[in-house]
């Protein structure tokens, strides 16, 4: 499968339908999201939305976020989501890879990101791609 990596500086119904499409193997209680939504999280400045495109559809995106720091600049990989039909085809490395890059080229100290342990298959693809594990507790204080 011919996959490329592309940085989303615009949305357009694609878009639009393909996170309607990926975002529900990501997440069953995320909410739908619109083309506001989309373009707000597309435009915001510690945004880089990427998405993995074969010659017929998105089969993928990631959002790396950018945060400048006391302690340096650091950057995050969030949300990725590879469509159920494209998996195990190196599109997730692709777009992490895409990503590294892009934060090591903006300066980043470190790239960081989350993974639930029963994601066995990334796991294991992050760590293949030089991800390492940390000694950490992640807490999180639910607003809704």
């Amino acid at each position: 499968m011919d996959v490329r990596v592309e940085l989303i500086r615009e949305v357009g119904q694609e878009l639009v339908d393909a996170f309607s499409r990926l975002l529900p193997q990501l997440s069953a209680t995320a909410k739908p999201l619109d083309h506001e939504a989309i373009d707000r999280m597309v435009t915001w400045d510690a945004n880089t939305v990427l998405v993995a495109r074969t010659s017929e559809a998105i089969v993928g995106t990631l959002t790396l976020v950018l945060l400048p720091l006391p302690s340096g600049l650091r950057a995050r990989v969030e949300d990725v989501v590879v469509d159920s039909a494209a998996r195990g085809r190196g599109v997730a490395a692709l777009l992490t890879q895409e990503a590294v890059r892009i934060a090591r080229d903006a300066g980043a100290r470190t790239v960081d990101l989350t993974s639930r342990p029963d994601r066995v298959a990334a796991n294991r693809l992050y760590e293949r791609l030089g991800f390492q594990v940390r000694e950490s507790t992640v807490y999180r204080f639910p607003i809704d």
